[in-house]
């Protein structure tokens, strides 16, 4: 069917090329990049074999020359960018300078802010219209599969949907004092910065954990979660007909945040470069290097995670209840691909979105989110890869 680039070569990259080669009529080709060569050779060495064609590359995908060289050497059908969220403009860019289509799973960040907004990639809309090709913009689980859930939820559950409430809830256990289960500097990021939820139309700003709810997940049971600024609530507000409110939620344990407050207290969360012997560094980067890999948390992890999507909306002219969700198995993650689950629950939408572009069942020259499209084939293809969804018509709700 197509061959793909695939950037990066860290868990969620890792569980994407398993399934790649899992899909081999859809993805017949596919050659892995990243800084660190000897990454990709490791990966294709565990799944060289089989049908899909693996091949390696050595690329800075800081460098826009050195992506499109690349690009056009390899000519893939579409590039899937698994490498760090300030990287996703210089590879938008190479895929424009070579007209080939794009997937991403999380938005662009600036290096020198912690700042969470679509308006950088959006901006190439036209652009990416006019040279024919796609963006598919936040094709993980959330943002993506919370993204699919909700215009699935609008298309067969809906007139219109009121209210999302997102729920994040990792009950995962690996045994260590403090680790991040994906990107430490971008989890870090991403959990001390402030929170916010959109209502009546306008970004409503909270301080970092201030607002806190326990809910009861289904086959986890009740876990402590807090309100955090997330980037689908931005795409979703525009996208789903009705909403008046929509609201992320993560849930976070004790531990973690007693020792997060410790290493915010005394400015290892800074991203503010500083003098250190002579060199300039930054606190969090130098945070990321002595905190455990989050791809070396796989074997020791255990527990589930629950994901998905409260909606209130109306049916009819009556009010209607509906809650979508995923239940995810580490252990079971493991012994399928040797990822946990964080990595697993994003590898395998960026595999299916991906392979949305290469079937065209997905066909929308310029720059989308991924609730722009039709969610059932995607829907359909959770459920045959790994990622199963459930439903509820009568949730707990979040007050």
């Amino acid at each position: 069917m197509g061959k793909a680039l695939i950037i990066g070569a860290g868990g969620v990259a890792s569980v994407c090329i398993h399934k790649c080669c899992q899909n081999p009529d859809v993805f017949e080709e596919i050659c892995i990049a990243s800084r660190t060569k000897s990454k990709c050779d490791a990966l294709k060495e565990k799944l060289d074999g089989g049908k899909t064609k693996i091949s390696t590359a050595q690329v800075n995908a800081d460098n826009v020359d050195e992506l499109i060289a690349l690009i056009n050497q390899f000519k893939p059908d579409v590039v899937i960018n698994l490498a760090l969220p300030y990287q996703d403009l210089t590879i938008m860019d190479a895929c424009l300078a070579t007209k080939v289509n794009y997937v991403d799973t999380a938005n662009y960040e600036p290096l020198d802010t912690a700042k969470f907004e679509y308006s950088w990639q959006w901006a190439y809309r036209e652009r990416f219209e006019k040279a024919g090709i796609t963006a598919l913009l936040g094709s993980g689980f959330d943002p993506g599969v919370t993204g699919v859930f909700s215009a699935y939820a609008m298309k067969h559950q809906f007139d219109e949907i009121n209210y999302i409430d997102i729920l994040d809830c990792n009950a995962g256990d690996h045994g260590y004092p403090f680790a991040t289960n994906f990107n430490p500097e971008i989890n870090i990021r991403e959990v001390s910065a402030k929170g916010s939820y959109i209502e009546d139309g306008k970004w409503v700003e909270t301080e970092p954990m201030e607002i806190k709810r326990v809910y009861n997940f289904p086959e986890i049971g009740e876990k402590d979660m807090y309100l955090l600024h997330h980037e689908e609530l931005e795409s979703l507000a525009l996208n789903i007909k009705g909403i008046k409110r929509i609201r992320f939620f993560m849930t976070f344990g004790q531990s973690y945040l007693t020792h997060l407050k410790c290493l915010e207290n005394v400015g290892m969360t800074s991203i503010e470069p500083i003098d250190f012997e002579g060199k300039k560094i930054v606190p969090l980067q130098f945070l990321k290097a002595v905190l455990p890999d989050p791809a070396s948390l796989g074997p020791r992890t255990v527990g589930k995670t629950n994901i998905g999507c409260i909606f209130i909306g109306k049916k009819d002219g009556k009010e209607k209840t509906y809650y979508l969700y995923n239940v995810c198995d580490h252990q079971e993650c493991f012994k399928e691909v040797g990822s946990q689950a964080i990595s697993y629950t994003t590898g395998v939408p960026a595999m299916i979105g991906a392979a949305m572009l290469l079937t065209g069942k997905w066909n929308k020259p310029g720059v989308h989110n991924i609730e722009e499209f039709d969610p059932d084939p995607f829907m359909d293809a959770l459920n045959q890869f790994g990622l199963p969804w459930k439903e509820s018509f009568h949730p707990d709700l979040v007050e």
